[in-house]
This record gives C-alpha cells, structure tokens and sequence, in this order.
C-alpha cells in the first residue's frame, strides 16, 4: 500500500467509534467484574461460615493433662511465666492465614473433672452437691470489672487455703458472697470478689460458659439427678497449686481465630495449617515448646470443609452463567465488526484492488480498532477494580485485556476473511445463500460437542463439584446448533411465503418479505447472538426461578402453613379468635397434634385431629396434600374413623384397622385417603381425622380444656407479621411459652447466607447483561439497515405511498427475523433446560448449609419457568416493533429532498 493511499483513508465515523468504545468498555467492565464479583461473595460465605457459629468452634485449643507433662517438676512446668513464656513461643509459630484475635485468647491451668462442693448450705436441686471447676487464667483483670471485692491473690507454695472470684450471674445462682468459703474434696477456696464480664459473648468467656455463669446438669445414671455445675476463677499464680486436686488438671492455651482478613483463597491454605496443626508437622513443632503429650484441636477445619463443598457444588451452576454471557458478549462483539466490515465493503475492496496487502489492510484495521478498544478495555478493567470488592487483580486484568482483543482483532481478522482475494460483487441475500462445506464441516462440529456436553452434564450432575468447561458451555452450544438450523432454515419461509404474497394487489406484504429475504448474508451473526443469548437468558431465569421456588417449598415444609403457632398447653380460645382478625389470615385451623409411639418400633405416628371442613381449606391452600373433607366423615356407630394417611403409614401398617390411645381416649382408624404431606406434620407418619368424629366418640374428654388445641395453623395471602407477633403477645398468658414460626421468616433464613445470596445475585446480574446484550444485537442488526430503509421510504412517499403503509412496511420488515430468534431461543431454551434439566442440581444454591447430591427427594431439579421463557423472547419482539415504528415517525418528519440527495449511495 502506498503512502498516499494509506493517507485517503479518514479516520472512522466518531458515532461508530464511541459505539465500539461504549460495547468494548461494558464487556471488559463485565469480564473484569465477574472474578471479582465470585471471590467477593465467596470471602463474605467463608467469613460467615466461620462468624456465625459459637466462638467455641472458630477456637484452636492445645492442651498438655497433668499426665503427659513432661519434666521433673510439674508445678514448674505450670506456672505462670512458664504458661506465658510458652503461649509467646506458640504465637510465634502462627503464619498466615492462621490468625488469632490475640486481645480474646487465654492460657492457664483448669481442673476438667469437677470438684464436689461439701457446704451444705449451697442449692442441691435433687440433694446432689453442686460440682465446682477451678479455672487459673491469665488476663482475668482485662476481660472483667470489679463488682465487689477485689480480684483474687496467689497463694503460698503449700497452702491448701486458695482465693477465687466469680462473676455476678454465678454469685446469685449459688447464693455466694464475697468473704464466703466453699470446702471442696481437701481444699478450701475462700471468694475475694465478684466480677462482671466486659464482653461476655467474647471468645474469653463463651468458649466455656462455665467461667461466666452457673448451669444445671444431670447426673449420668439412672434415674438422673440435676445438680448445679459453675467456675471458679483463681489467680495464674495457683496453677501448681492445682496439681494437688482430684480435678485431673491440665495446662491449655486457647486461640480465637481472626477472620476479618480471611479471604476464600486462603481458605484451602488454612484448612492445611490446622491439619497440620493437629495431626502434622506443626504438632511436633508445637509440642517442641509445649511439651510432648500436647494436643490441638479446633472445629475451624471442618467449617471450612463444609463451605468448601458448598462452593464446589455452586460453582458449576455459576460456570453455566458465565459461559453464556461470555459467548453472547463475544457473539455482539463478532457481529459489530461484521456489520462494520460489511459497511466499509467497497471501501476495502477498492483498496485491495489498489495493491493493499492482507497484512497492511489487517494492521491499518487493527489500529483503528485498537485506538478505540484498548483504551476502553482498560478504563473498563479500571471501573471493575475500583467499584467491586475484591482481592484478585491479574484474573480481571487478564479477562478485560480479552475483551479488548477481540474488539481489536474483530474487524481485521473479518476484513482478512473476506478479502482473501478480489471478486466481483455479488449480492449475498438471505434466502439465496447456500452453505458452503466449511460451514457445514463446522455445524457438524459444534453439534458434536453440544451432544457430549449434555450427555456428560445429564450423567456426572453438578453436584459432583468441580468446573468443566465443555459441561459448562452446554447451554451454549444448544443455542447455537439452534441458531444454525434456524439460519439454514430462515429461507425457506420467506419464500413460500413471497408466493402467494406476490399475487396480492397489496404492496408492502409482497415488499417487506422481498426485502427480508434480500437481507445480506451477515445477518446470521444477529441471529446467532439473539438465539444464543435468549436460551442462556431463559436457561439463567429457569434457574432463578427453581432456586425461588424450593426455598418457598422448603419454608413451607417446614412452618406447614403462612404461620405456626404452638404451646406445649393448649391454646386459650381468645388467642385463636384474636389471631383470625389479623389483616391478610384466612383461616386460623387449630389442631390437637399427638405423637404416639408405633407397634413396630420405627418413628413415632403423628395423629392430627382438626375439623375436616377447616383443615381441607388449609391443605388447598397451601397445597400439601389437598383432599376432599367429605374423605374424613364421620362414619357413624363404632365402625372405624376414616383417616388421611401418608404413603409410610400404608407401607408400615397396611390398611387395616388400627388402634391408637391419645389422651383423651382410643380411638380406632382405617386408612381411606393417602397423602404424601400435611400442613400439620410435612413429610412425616402423620393420621389425620376429622375433630367431630372424635368429640361424637369421647365427647367428654373432648370438650375438657386440658385437651384442648395446643396448635394454630394460619393461611392467608401478605400476613400483618407484626399484629400477629402483637396479638400472640397480648393474648397468651404469661405462664404459657408459646412459639410463633412464619414461613417468610424461614423463607428469608434460606436467602441469608451470603455464599448462595452471592451467587443468586450474580447470576442475575448475568441473566440481566445477557438479555441487554441480545436487545443490543437486535439493535445493532436493525440499526445497519436503518439508512436504506429511510431512503425507500422516502422514494415511495415520493410515489404517493400513505404514512400507515411506510409504517406497516417496516413493521413487517423487521418482524421475521425478530419473530425468528424469539420463537427460535424459546425453544431453544425449553429444549436446553429439559435436556439439562436432570444434571442440574440447584440445592447447594438454594438452600444453605447442603452441598447438592442428596436423596432423590431432596435434590432441587432445574424446571422450566414459562416467565422466563416468554419474556425475553416478547421483549425482542417488543423493541424490534418499537425501533421499527420509531424510524418510520422520524422518516415521517424529514423532507423527501432531505433523503433523496443526488449521488447519495446509502
């Protein structure tokens, strides 16, 4: 290429190259986000899997019993700046990421057998001696405030006297006072002061509530006996002193980990730390400086197992989404340079018919390209860093900078392709297109893998854990053999179609589908990123949708109706009338719920006993198990009561009769109708009968308030919670503990954990850009052709053609192609889930603490959701009517003059 032509060539239209920058810097901004947007969610899950349990099990504990410490002085080996010189020594050996909180650790020497307490005067709720640990920490004084007295001082080598304090909540439970003595087995203890703990739910105090507050225990024989157990909290001098007492004392050093700096990268490394630290290398460390019987132990590694295999089992599902937006973003990306190669056609073929190389028209593209592109990539990758959380910068540089090379290397590689050689121009319409070999040996191709990918997904389950790319990209690949058929399809309508519309006497039937199939051969790429990007959306809102629903069935499952409330008393009258007036309750069904030990050994029976009439209306509504009460009706005379069964109860028992003795009286049921749940009892052994049938048989018993209902179930559409809550609370005496369980409470329970919220939220976010980018294909495919349909409209106008026909022309202009993908990704994505359906295992996503791969009844399947079908299918008919009837109003305002300018070529 020659210098001067290298220089006729302007630089790209400015509207065109913000376009590319505008797409460029969205797609590198998603790319760089999406690692991000993972590790962020999996940091909070990791973080609240170790925060949200007891500071007990986020503990690390080493403990040396009196009887493995070694060396010839074990009182020396248990004093205090012995204890400390070695809990410096053992901080010492933590790296990261084993953090500890060290202002809440603790080190000293405790008795782990308790001591019997011989004053009489103490509380012996069955005559047993109340039972006394005596607890020699350090940083007493740190962790605690002086309510009275002072804190206790060491005693003497030798002396059998010792002083401890206890805290406030203990002193009141076993009426002790500061000056008071407790005689224990051959040592006396006297109190020196009573203490209140600063931060008692701190790792210091809760890791053994023993050192906090006083609790009842039983004994373990039979029959058991309670007695008192409670802490004494000694100087860290009197350590050796313990060394004398039955207590079977030991030395032990806690340490609460801190996980505000945890990251789920370093989830894996700290599980290896603690193991190691446990059962390893770090244990022989460790018992280098704490003594050769010293263990570890701590509750962290298998928290961190369990988040592990709940981010495993998600992970797949998480890949799907990913997949599909990165294919629908790289299809738009593809088809911009196409519909840009194919703008600037004549242009680059007049330059190739100059002498222009391959390589210098690719490298005068690519700069062109890469000048918009690069710099949108980087400002997208920039914005991904600065506005989501995360850790990782080289997975997100590495996906932007992807981005920009392919909105670099698009158009060039395109231009190459189609300029291999100089040809004369042909005209490439649609339904005149024939495919070639290569496209065939390539559709070939791509429905190899589809086949594999479904049948590897429909037979491993992503359950199994673990990310496979080909399984992954299923989804994918069935939207594009879709798109394939329907691009090898699309002529063949348009022309059976043309026919009879070409005998008509009207214009725009016969011209629109003239001009449909007129359409240029690149308008395969608008399809292919349609088709695709709809079955990933419908696949993606399938899943929401699944993901919604089994949290639904499971608060259901578990309260049984809209709200449960319960006694271990029967129920007073005026509570249930009370609650039926609450806005949005329907039915307020009370029950008499009997658990009755089974003949046969196995789970015990639920009998429910409610009015038929009543309890029929709460089954349809919440549709567990819904039935007929004419099913229940009193049979009259002694024969047996009819009963609604569950499917265990007929296998246990069969159909004949059966005797059960509730309280109030035997009662004799035979099975009539068969239900797999109740809203009384889901998916237990459940009878169920109707209250009339009883009060007819025992109608004294019945009727006495101590058998009264000791159960409300409530239906009702958007419940009052808080006139419920007021009206229990005002309502139910005081003597009575009454539980109040609502299925959106428990429904916000399942979404709480911020693993699955993580990662519903992203995959929405992914479901959204998947759909923006298929309106934006749409978009592109129409905004293309927009200037010669502007001007045919105009030389028609010019030929007297009406406004409504111009308008009616590009309507149905537009709708066959818009008609096509939709009615192509519906089904396409009907056929996706319903292929991938079995595979897909949602539970680890939907609810948490399960990890997928459970019983065949527990597993959450992927379902296909109509909505999300329908909708993304409707809104690319929608905008392609929208953008149609758009340029006709605008075409409508501007001059035929305007449009019409001698030597215009548009």
């Amino acid at each position: 290429m020659t210098a001067r032509n290298g220089r006729s060539r302007p630089h790209p239209a400015r509207a065109a190259a913000l376009a590319l920058g505008a797409l460029v810097l969205v797609t590198a901004f998603l790319a760089a986000a999406f690692p991000r947007g993972v590790e962020a969610y999996e940091t909070r899950g990791v973080r609240h899997a170790l925060g949200s349990v007891p500071a007990g099990q986020r503990t690390v504990e080493i403990t040396v019993s009196r009887t493995d410490m070694t060396g010839d002085d074990p009182a020396a080996a248990c004093a205090a700046g012995e204890l400390t010189r070695q809990d410096r020594a053992i901080r010492g050996q933590f790296r990261a990421p084993l953090r500890i909180a060290g202002g809440e650790s603790q080190h000293g020497v405790r008795t782990t057998k308790p001591l019997s307490a011989q004053d009489a005067w103490l509380p012996r709720p069955d005559g047993v001696a109340p039972g006394l640990s005596l607890y020699a920490a350090a940083g007493l004084g740190a962790h605690a405030t002086l309510a009275e007295g002072r804190l206790p001082h060491g005693a003497a080598p030798g002396k059998h006297t010792l002083e401890a304090a206890v805290t406030v909540a203990t002193a009141r439970t076993l009426a002790l006072h500061v000056g008071g003595e407790l005689h224990l087995e051959g040592l006396t203890v006297r109190i020196s002061g009573l203490l209140t703990p600063r931060a008692p739910d701190s790792a210091y105090w809760s890791v053994d509530p023993l050192m906090a507050a006083a609790r009842q225990d039983t004994t373990p024989g039979l029959p058991p006996h309670q007695f008192w157990r409670a802490g004494l909290l000694l100087s860290p001098q009197d350590g050796p002193a313990l060394l004398s007492t039955g207590g079977e004392p030991e030395k032990f050093w806690r340490y609460p980990l801190d996980t505000r700096a945890l990251t789920a990268r370093d989830a894996p490394l700290l599980r290896d730390r603690l193991v190691s630290l446990e059962h390893g290398a770090a244990l022989a460390r460790l018992r280098a400086v704490a003594g050769g019987g010293a263990l570890a132990d701590s509750a962290v590694d298998g928290l961190l197992d369990a988040f592990v295999r709940t981010r495993t089992a998600v992970a797949p599902v998480i890949a799907v989404a990913a997949y599909g937006i990165g294919t629908v973003a790289g299809v738009v990306l593809l088809m911009t340079a196409g519909l840009t190669a194919a703008r600037r056609h004549a242009e680059l073929a007049l330059l190739r018919a100059r002498g222009a190389s391959l390589a210098g028209l690719a490298g005068r593209l690519a700069a062109e390209t890469g000048a918009v592109a690069l710099p949108a990539a980087a400002a997208g990758a920039g914005l991904a860093l600065l506005l989501v959380p995360g850790e990782g910068v080289l997975p997100s540089l590495l996906a932007a900078a992807g981005a920009g090379l392919l909105g670099t290397l698009a158009l060039p590689l395109r231009a190459v392709v189609a300029h291999r050689r100089p040809r004369p121009v042909e005209r490439a319409d649609a339904a005149g297109a024939r495919p070639s070999r290569r496209r065939t040996v390539a559709e070939l191709t791509v429905l190899v893998l589809a086949v594999g990918a479904v049948l590897a997904l429909r037979g491993r389950s992503t359950a199994t854990g673990g990310v496979d790319a080909l399984v992954s990209a299923a989804p994918v690949l069935i939207g594009v053999i879709a798109a394939l058929v329907l691009m090898r399809l699309y002529p063949l309508p348009l022309r059976l179609a043309a026919r009879p519309a070409a005998r008509t006497a009207g214009l725009t039937g016969f011209l629109s589908l003239a001009r449909a199939g007129r359409a240029p051969g690149t308008a395969g790429l608008p399809l292919l990123a349609l088709v695709v990007a709809l079955t990933t959306a419908s696949f993606g809102g399938s899943v929401l949708a699944g993901v919604a629903a089994a949290r639904d069935r499971a608060a259901l499952t578990a309260v049984g109706a809209e709200a449960r409330i319960s006694a271990g008393k029967p129920l007073p009258e005026e509570l249930r009338r009370a609650v039926a007036k609450v806005p949005g309750v329907m039915d307020a069904v009370p029950l008499r719920i009997d658990v009755q030990a089974a003949d046969d050994n196995g789970p015990p029976l639920y009998l429910v006993i409610a009015d038929a009439e009543a309890y029929s209306r709460l089954a349809r509504a919440t549709g567990l198990g819904a039935f007929a009460a004419r099913d229940l009706a009193d049979p009259g005379g002694d024969r047996p009561l009819p009963a609604l069964v569950s499917p265990r109860f007929l296998t246990r028992f069969g159909h004949a009769p059966m005797a059960l003795q509730p309280e109030f009286g035997q009662l004799v049921v035979r099975p009539k109708t068969v239900r797999a749940d109740t809203p009384a009892q889901p998916g237990g052994d459940f009878v169920v009968i109707d209250a009339g049938s009883v009060a007819r048989r025992h109608p004294d018993t019945y009727r006495d308030p101590a058998t009264g209902p000791s159960t409300l179930l409530l239906s009702g559409r958007s419940l009052d919670t808080g006139a419920l809550r007021s009206a229990v609370r005002a309502h139910a005496p005081a003597s009575l503990s009454v539980r109040l369980a609502l299925r959106s409470a428990v429904r916000a329970e399942f979404a709480d954990s911020p693993l699955q919220q993580g990662a519903v939220r992203l995959y929405t976010a992914a479901v959204a850009a998947g759909a923006g980018f298929a309106l934006l294909a749409l978009f592109l495919s129409l905004l293309q052709s927009a200037p010669e349909r502007t001007q045919l409209l105009a030389r028609l106008r010019t030929m007297g053609l009406p406004r409504a026909q111009g308008r009616r022309l590009l309507v149905l202009e537009a709708l066959p192609q818009a008609l096509l993908a939709a009615l192509g990704g519906a089904l396409a994505g009907a056929a996706t889930i319903r292929l991938l359906g079995p595979g897909m295992d949602l539970t680890a996503l939907a609810l948490p603490g399960t990890s997928g791969g459970g019983a065949p009844g527990s597993v959450v399947r992927l379902h296909t959701d109509p909505a999300s079908l329908l909708l993304p299918s409707a809104g690319v008919v929608a905008l392609a009517l929208a953008v149609a009837l758009a340029q006709a109003w605008l075409s409508g305002r501007r001059r035929e003059s305007t449009e019409l300018r001698a030597g215009d070529t548009r």
